[in-house]
C-alpha cells in the first residue's frame, strides 16, 4: 500500500491547535512531512521533542500546556508515540488532543501503524498519515532515480547490493547512497562488487544492525554494536523500542509461516522485503519461535532500567542484548 500524499494532507494542517499522526515504516518520507510542516509555522517557531518511553506523559502535556513568552508558535514531537499505552497516560493525551494550546503543532510519530484507539478517535482522519515501506520495485526505482540526478551510472547489480544491505526505509537509503558517491565518485559505473565493499566499511551501526546480531545469536557482535551506540548516546529506551518493533515484525514474520501463506508478496506486506532482511528473521524465528518471549523480556527490563535510574543502563542492557541473542525468555 503506498504512503498517503504527506504534502497534500499536510496543507489542511494548522499550526493553531493542531495535531498530526505520522505512523508507519517508511523514515525518509515521514521525515519530508515533517520538514514541510516546519515551513508551514511562522520563522523562529519553537521546536521540542519527546521519546514516549523516556518522558512521562504528563511530563509532555505539562510542558505543552505551559505557553512560550518567545516564539509566537510551537511544535512539539512526540517519538515512539506507541509507547503511551497506560490508561491514564492515553486519557490525559487524548484529553490534551481534544483540547491542544492554541499556538502548537503536536506531531505523534510512531514507526507503528496504529496508536492506541483512544487517542487515535481524537483525530481528525484526515490528519492521520500512515507511511508504508516502498514495494521492492518501487524502491529500485528509487534508488535508480537517485543515482541518475546525481549523474551517475550504477549497474543492476549494485542496486540489488544497495536494497539487500540497506534498511528498508529512503532516508537509510539517501543517506548510505549519498556516501556511495562520496566514496567511489561519479566518474565510474558503480558495480556490485565495489557498491558492497565500501557499505560494509562506511555503514553506520542502528537498531536494526544491533537486530541482525541478535537475530543471528551473534552474541559478541550484537554486544558490540550495542556499545557503540550507547557511546553514541543513543538512549537505551529508544534502542527497546526500535528491538520492540523488529520483533513485533518477528511475530508477524511467525504467524505467516504457521499459516503457510508465505510468498513474496505477503512478505512485502509486512515490510520484508529484501533478501537480507528476509534472511535476518528467517534466523530470528530459530532462536525466537514465539516473539511474545523477546516481547516479554524486553518489557521486563524497560521496567528495571527505568527503576534502577541511568547508573545500571549499561549492566541492563547488556544482560538484555545476551539473552535476546541466546533466545532466553524471562
Amino acid at each position: 500500500m503506498p504512503a498517503k500524499n504527506a504534502e497534500q494532507k499536510g496543507r489542511r494542517i494548522s499550526p493553531a491547535g493542531s495535531c498530526l499522526l505520522l505512523l508507519g515504516p517508511e523514515l525518509g518520507e515521514k521525515l519530508d512531512a515533517l520538514e514541510k510542516l516546519r515551513k508551514k509555522l511562522p520563522a523562529g517557531a519553537e521546536e521540542i521533542s519527546f521519546y514516549a518511553g523516556e518522558t512521562s506523559a504528563a511530563d509532555i502535556v505539562s510542558v505543552i500546556r505551559n505557553g512560550s513568552l518567545f516564539s509566537e508558535a510551537r511544535l512539539f514531537i512526540i517519538k515512539s508515540a506507541e509507547q503511551i499505552k497506560k490508561k491514564d497516560e492515553v486519557e490525559l493525551l487524548a484529553s490534551y488532543i481534544v483540547s491542544p494550546q492554541k499556538d502548537t503543532l503536536t506531531v505523534l510519530v510512531s514507526e507503528e501503524t496504529k496508536l492506541d484507539k483512544r487517542i487515535e478517535d481524537c483525530v481528525p482522519r484526515d490528519d492521520k498519515i500512515i507511511f508504508w515501506e516502498l514495494f521492492e520495485n518501487k524502491k529500485t526505482e528509487w534508488v535508480l532515480s537517485f543515482f541518475r540526478r546525481e549523474g551517475c551510472r550504477i549497474e543492476e547489480a549494485a542496486v540489488r547490493t544497495i536494497l539487500e544491505m540497506i534498511e528498508n526505509n529512503t532516508d537509510a537509503l539517501r543517506r548510505e547512497c549519498s556516501r556511495l558517491i562520496l566514496f567511489l565518485g561519479k566518474d565510474k559505473t558503480l558495480a556490485g562488487d565495489d557498491v558492497e565493499r565500501c557499505l560494509s566499511h562506511t555503514r553506520e551501526e542502528s537498531a536494526f544492525t544491533l537486530f541482525a546480531r541478535v537475530a543471528r545469536g551473534n552474541v559478541g557482535g550484537a554486544v558490540e554494536i550495542l556499545r557503540s551506540l550507547l557511546a553514541a548516546k543513543e538512549s537505551p529506551q529508544a534502542l527497546m523500542a526500535s528491538l520492540a518493533w523488529c520483533f513485533r515484525k518477528l511475530r508477524d514474520y511467525l504467524a505467516l509461516l504457521a499459516s503457510g501463506g508465505v510468498n513474496d508478496f505477503e512478505l512485502r506486506k509486512i515490510g520484508l522485503g529484501s533478501a537480507r532482511t528476509r534472511s535476518d528473521y528467517a534466523e530470528a524465528a530459530r532462536i525466537w519461535p514465539r516473539a511474545d518471549g523477546a516481547l516479554a523480556l524486553l518489557a521486563e527490563y524497560e521496567y528495571l532500567i527505568r527503576s534502577n535510574g541511568s547508573a545500571f543502563e549499561g549492566i541492563l542492557m547488556d544482560v538484555l542484548i545476551r539473552k535476546l541473542a541466546i533466545g532466553c525468555s524471562p
